[in-house]
This record gives C-alpha cells, sequence and structure tokens, in this order.
C-alpha cells in the first residue's frame, strides 16, 4: 500500500529529493526541514550502516566457522564498504549504476539457489513441511512486538521510496515509475516468501530468531562441504543494496541544498565526473560515524521507528495535495481508502512502543527530530548568516573541484 502512495506522488512530482520534497509541496517548510534534518543526518545514514554491518558479518563469517567474528573487525569491513561506495558513487554515475546492475543479477541468483534448495526438499522429503505445523503456534505479540516485527519485516521492503529520489533523472516518470515501483514490490514479495519457506525447511523458528545470520546456519545445514557461498552471495546482495541506499542518499542531500535546507556546497557537482560528490562524502562520513557505536538490531529499530512517522508525514502530504491541488498532473492515481490505511498503520508503528511499553532510545529518537527546529528558525526562517561561512564554502569548492549546477545548466544552454 505504502508503495502505491509514493507511486502516486513520484508520478506528480517527479523531482528529486523523494519524501523530502513531497512534504515540503504539502506541509510547507518546517515539516519539509524536518524530514530532511532526520533523513540526512540519522534515517539514511543509520539504514546504510546497518547495510554495511550486514554486509560485514556475512563476509567475515566463512573465516570464523562455528564463532562469531569480532566485532571490531566487523565495523572496520563496514566502514572500508562504505568507503569505497563512496568514492564510487562520487566519481562516476555510470560506474554507480554498473555496480547496481550486476549486483542485482548476482543478488537474483544467489537467492533463486536457496529458493530452489527448498523446492528440492519439499519433493523429496514430506519432514521438510514439519516446521509449518507449528508456525502459528506461539503466543499472541503484544502491540510493541508487532511493530518492532514491522521495523524489521518491512526492512525488506524500504525500497519503495528509493526511485522517486531519482525521478529527475528518470525517462517518462508517468509510466516507468509505477510499473518500476509495482514490478520491483511484487519481485520482493515472492523471493522474501520464498526464502523465509526455505529457511523454515531446515531451521525452527526459534534457531532462526537465535542466529546473528540465518542464511549461514542454512547453509551449514544443508551443504556444509560449500557452505561458503551462502554467506558470500548474501553478502554480495546486501553490496548492491547498499550501493543503492548510496547512490540515493547523495541526491537527497543534493535537493534539499537546491531547496535551501542544507548549506549550498552540498548541491554542487564535481567539474569532471558531474556527480554530486560533497553530497556523497557527507553522506558518507555520517554512515561511518553510525557504524562506530552500534549493532544491527538496534539500528533496524531506532530508524524503522523514525521512518514511519515520516511515511506517515508522506501520505498526509499526498491528501493534502489532493484536495489543496485538485489540477495537479496525475497520470497514476491511488485509490484513497489506501492512503488513510497506510496512514493509520504509520501511526500505530509509530505509537504502539510509545504508549505500551515507552524506551529511552524512542524518546531519544523523536528529540532527535525535533531537534531540527533548532537549527530551523535561526538559518532557515530568518536566513540568519555565520559569518565567514562563504569563505569556507569557497575553499572546499576549490578543494573538491566543484561548482554550483547553474553554471552547468547555463553551459548546456549556450
Amino acid at each position: 500500500m505504502c508503495s502505491l502512495c509514493y507511486a502516486e506522488l513520484g508520478t506528480a512530482l517527479p523531482f528529486a529529493g523523494g519524501e523530502y520534497y513531497h512534504i515540503k509541496r504539502g506541509l510547507e517548510s518546517l515539516p519539509a526541514f524536518i524530514t530532511i534534518w532526520t533523513l540526512t543526518m540519522f534515517i539514511r545514514p543509520a539504514s546504510n550502516a546497518s547495510r554495511a554491518l550486514a554486509f560485514a558479518e556475512y563476509i567475515s563469517r566463512p573465516f570464523y566457522s562455528g564463532c562469531p567474528p569480532p566485532d571490531l573487525l566487523k565495523k572496520i569491513l563496514a566502514i572500508g564498504i562504505l568507503w569505497v561506495l563512496g568514492v564510487i558513487n562520487s566519481k562516476s554515475i555510470k560506474m554507480a549504476t554498473w555496480v547496481q546492475n550486476i549486483f542485482t543479477v548476482l543478488k537474483m541468483m544467489s537467492l533463486t539457489l536457496i529458493i530452489v534448495y527448498a523446492m528440492i526438499e519439499f519433493g523429496d522429503n514430506t519432514k521438510a513441511l514439519e516446521p509449518f505445523k507449528e508456525a502459528f503456534n506461539s503466543e499472541v505479540p503484544n502491540a510493541v512486538q508487532i511493530a518492532e516485527s514491522f521495523f524489521q519485516g518491512l526492512y525488506a521492503y524500504e525500497g519503495w521510496s528509493g526511485i522517486n529520489y531519482l525521478a529527475e533523472e528518470i525517462k517518462n516518470p508517468s509510466k516507468n515509475i509505477p510499473r518500476s515501483i509495482i514490478t520491483a514490490m511484487c519481485m520482493v514479495i515472492v523471493f522474501y516468501l520464498l526464502v523465509n519457506i526455505s529457511y523454515l525447511t531446515v531451521l525452527t523458528p526459534k534457531k532462526i530468531v537465535s542466529s546473528a545470520a540465518v542464511s549461514v546456519t542454512w547453509a551449514d545445514r544443508t551443504i556444509p562441504s560449500v557452505a561458503w557461498i551462502i554467506p558470500v552471495s548474501v553478502a554480495i546482495s546486501i553490496f548492491g543494496s547498499l550501493n543503492g541506499g548510496m547512490f540515493m542518499l547523495g541526491r537527497l542531500n543534493y535537493a534539499g541544498s537546491k531547496e535551501g535546507h542544507l548549506p549550498a556546497i552540498i548541491s554542487m557537482l564535481h567539474v569532471h565526473y558531474l556527480t554530486p560528490a560533497p553530497a556523497m562524502i557527507i553522506s558518507t562520513i555520517i554512515a561511518s560515524i553510525f557504524v562506530i557505536p552500534s549493532d544491527l538490531i538496534s539500528l533496524t529499530n531506532y530508524f524503522g521507528f523514525s521512518s514511519w512517522l515520516l511515511v506517515g508525514l508522506t501520505c498526509i502530504s499526498l491528501v493534502v495535495l489532493r484536495y489543496r491541488e485538485p489540477n495537479l498532473n496525475c497520470p497514476y492515481k491511488v485509490f484513497l481508502p489506501i492512503v488513510f490505511g497506510v496512514i493509520a498503520v504509520s501511526a500505530f508503528l509509530v505509537l504502539a512502543p510509545i504508549i505500551q511499553s515507552p524506551k529511552v532510545q524512542y524518546f531519544y529518537a523523536l528529540l532527535f527530530m525535533l531537534s531540527g527546529v533548532v537549527f530551523y528558525i535561526p538559518f532557515i526562517h530568518f536566513k540568519l548568516q555565520i559569518p565567514g561561512f562563504d569563505k569556507i564554502t569557497c575553499y572546499l569548492q576549490l578543494l573538491l573541484e566543484v561548482s554550483p549546477t547553474d553554471i552547468f545548466e547555463d553551459s548546456k544552454t549556450d
């Protein structure tokens, strides 16, 4: 349902920035600034950091059979892969898209391998069905457990918003955005369900919950002689996903800077590579900072909680735009009750953990989001200028070899 709402916004407003631009158009400047503050300083870097940690977990597993890899090693690997992808995305858009395409194909191949094994097990062994007999016999979860399971489960589906960040660069967005979102979401649903079914043919639900790397445990049980293939394949899958996240975050920072909500240096392009290099550097630095003190589960819960608050705001902006701008060209429209359903689910996922089992971490997340107001009032609303900041910007331009986008647009017209 969320993906359908985002598809309408992407076709109606095909501009870079994703939900940030949509909230700015629907709910005005302050909610938009809080959105980009939260996205650039917390949600997207935390999401990329969690992917980098997951990559490090899986890529190092084959070298530590029977015991978990050291945390220090995982964090060093995570930071290293973040900077490798940061450099790739800063140097060449073509190289970044090439990496994305190659690793997407490898991802599909590795997931297909896991699914095919499950089909073979179902055909040859009736005992493979036994774990499913008690799959729903556990205790009924409370509201907080349901919300946190959504945070972690829907993490696999969060790509529905990614294409809207690149809307300006998509040919014929009115047709290609809905097609891409609907096709991709259907494929993710199928692969997600089939892969988890494959895991359940070999592992019990308790074993899955207790495993730090489920596919590694699955491979040790099914193909012990070449078990290393699976964690490497999963690492390849995560690598492709992380590259997409880095690519998307650079476009978000770029859009926020162009709208005046972030420093001008961030929206500038490299004079030789024509990439948003400053935006990529800032994104990589923040994601690297998140890797140092964090673990995968806590990161997923924290940014999942904040993400759903922004999903709700994005869908509210869709409703506002429907009534405020009834003549807005919308090649694709979602059924309005679906939008209200998404808003209701978002409200539940945000309020349930706070009301039933309040944790200080969730209040920290809310406090961090609202702290954006401290920067908005003086620097955006009153347009306060920091003395000497223009000189710093000029120095960074020379150091990074970047220029405002207006120069490139003028050269094209000339």
